[in-house]
Parts: structure tokens; C-alpha cells; sequence
């Protein structure tokens, strides 16, 4: 998929856990971890706000698009 979810790498700029995260957002670890793994197939945007506005970035902090080679 052309859309990777750079979460583990705001999560390590901020030194901070998934299990930290979670409490703070208040979503479960799996669900987080799927995300962070880029298995997930959507996201809401109430859950995207609440990364940002816990981890102090932006949407495309968090989503990068990688246009397909064809």
C-alpha cells in the first residue's frame, strides 16, 4: 500500500512507548500496534487528532504517501 504510517518513528523522536501512547489517547495497544505496523485499513479522524495533538505533530508527520512506481 502506498500510504506508510510513520508512528514508530514519531514514537521514537519522542521517546515514548505504544502502552504510553495508548493511556494518554486513550485507544488499546493492538489497535495501535496494528497501526504502528501499517496493517491497519483505516484510521478515524477523531483518533488522528488525538495522536497529533498528544504527540505534537501533524497528519502528514504521522501518514506519508509513496507513489506507486507504474
Amino acid at each position: 500500500m502506498p500510504i506508510i504510517v510513520n508512528l514508530d518513528v514519531i514514537l521514537a523522536k519522542r521517546k515514548m512507548k505504544v502502552k504510553e501512547l495508548s493511556a494518554l489517547v486513550g485507544i488499546s495497544v493492538v489497535n495501535l500496534s496494528i497501526l504502528k505496523q501499517g496493517k491497519g485499513k483505516a484510521i478515524r479522524f477523531s483518533t488522528l487528532n488525538a495522536l497529533c495533538e498528544v504527540l505534537d505533530c501533524q497528519p502528514g508527520d504521522l501518514l506519508e504517501y509513496i507513489k506507486d512506481g507504474n
